[in-house]
């Protein structure tokens, strides 16, 4: 295992404009002509609860430091004439509401000392429709072995509509111990297009379950890593390892392009005992997967390891 660390970048939004402003003009999308001026967060809601995760390596400040850019949108198909004023608000009300309605993982609200705003308003000018702010977050504020939630809500838009399923960001720690950004080596058999040190990320899904990608043919068919979990801090200790392809990629990426796969992936360590207690360091060593498959071309053997 090779774990990178590293400062996240800011996502570029830049873009999120001109496609938005394209999209005003197209009859697939609402006609804000008739429906009035709608103010949101553009990659905002339980839509992009996943996006929302918060997966970054932090930096290496003592409270680790993580910081998350978001844009507001004045959506409408003229920009406003004149400037509008928008808040933001932290309501840990949403917070119950969620855990009831998606109850595999609950959540706790974020510490108030493991957050700052860059601000908690923006103001945007007359003739166009974008703001933008930022929240930092201190992961080394927070227990990783719980899960935390940040509801970040538009709390004021100067009189203007907010948005019913994209006023809210659902910024979100998932309580998984192995999740974060790795180096990944990539091996096929026969040889092609295998890398070695690249960047990638095993994404939480529960606390006991992350994801993360494949090299092998589009790139996009993932592991799913369950583990059990005894003890915390330094006395945790992790068995029962299991690794197997998301069903979904299977059937949408592979059955649908004639491979199918002749060995599922395994651990692929020598060794390892799905039994056995190991440290957090002994678990680590662990992320090495490997499977065979079958197409048209011939036999690939594939193995990643990060």
């Amino acid at each position: 295992m090779k774990k990178k660390i590293y400062t996240a970048a800011t996502v570029v939004l830049s873009a999120l404009a001109l496609f938005l402003s394209s999209c005003l003009k197209d009859d697939r999308f609402v006609d804000f002509s008739k429906a009035g001026t709608i103010v949101e967060f553009p990659l905002g809601g339980v839509v992009n609860f996943g996006a929302d995760a918060i997966t970054e390596t932090p930096d290496s400040t003592p409270n680790g430091a993580i910081t998350r850019r978001f844009s507001v949108n004045v959506a409408s198909a003229h920009a406003p004439s004149k400037e509008t004023k928008i808040t933001f608000a932290v309501d840990n009300s949403l917070i119950a509401a969620y855990n009831a309605a998606n109850p595999l993982v609950t959540y706790l609200p974020m510490p108030t000392d493991a957050y700052v705003f860059d601000t908690t308003s923006v103001t945007i000018p007359g003739g166009q429709h974008f703001g933008f702010s930022s929240v930092t977050f201190f992961k080394n504020k927070l227990d990783p072995a719980l899960s935390y939630m940040l509801p970040v809500k538009i709390s004021d838009a100067s009189g203007l509509n907010i948005s019913g399923n994209k006023g809210v960001h659902y910024y979100h720690f998932i309580g998984n111990d192995f999740a974060g950004a790795y180096l990944w080596d990539y091996t096929r058999t026969p040889p092609n297009g295998n890398f070695v040190g690249a960047n990638t990320t095993l994404s939480p899904v529960t606390p006991n379950q992350f994801e993360t990608n494949s090299g092998y043919y589009t790139g996009t068919i993932r592991y799913e890593v369950t583990f059990s979990k005894e003890g915390s801090g330094a006395n945790a200790r992790y068995y029962n390892f299991q690794v197997a392809f998301n069903q979904d990629d299977v059937e949408n990426i592979l059955t649908a392009n004639d491979i199918s796969v002749t060995a599922q992936p395994v651990i692929n360590v020598a060794g390892y005992d799905e039994n056995k207690r190991y440290t957090y360091a002994e678990a680590l060593q662990l992320f090495e997967f490997k499977y065979s498959v079958l197409g048209t071309s011939g036999a690939r053997t594939v193995v990643d390891r990060y």
